[in-house]
């Protein structure tokens, strides 16, 4: 036995939040995964209730939206010229949340849906 804990839909705990945030990060190669990690996140919130994972889906939700959102401030401000540091910032910002966020999960760690950082 591997010794993590099975989920209520047979997954591992960490294995749907662990394929959501690969899921986002390829998006910077590959932009439907955001949209295919955001809809997992959806899909199977009922089943992480509870579980490790919850915190994680929500910090996943919580990314892309907030992240949306920067997209489209950053693009409607870019004949403005400030509009292009809003969107690397937005970039640099998910980067950071991926990367904070799949820490905490591969060191068995919750995090906290409502930081921005």
């Amino acid at each position: 036995m591997s010794g993590k804990a099975i989920g209520k839909d047979g997954v591992s705990d960490t294995g749907l939040a662990t394929m959501v945030y690969a899921l986002q990060a390829v998006s910077f190669f590959l932009g439907i995964t955001y949209l295919v990690a955001i809809a997992l996140n959806y899909a199977k919130m009922e089943s992480v209730g509870g579980t490790l994972q919850e915190s994680h889906f929500r910090w996943q939700m919580r990314t892309f939206w907030l992240s949306i959102l920067g997209t489209v401030v950053g693009l409607a401000t870019c004949g403005l010229l400030i509009g292009y540091p809003i969107l690397l910032g937005t970039c640099v910002w998910v980067i950071y949340r991926i990367s904070v966020g799949w820490l905490a999960l591969r060191a068995g760690n919750e995090v906290n849906p409502t930081a921005l950082t």
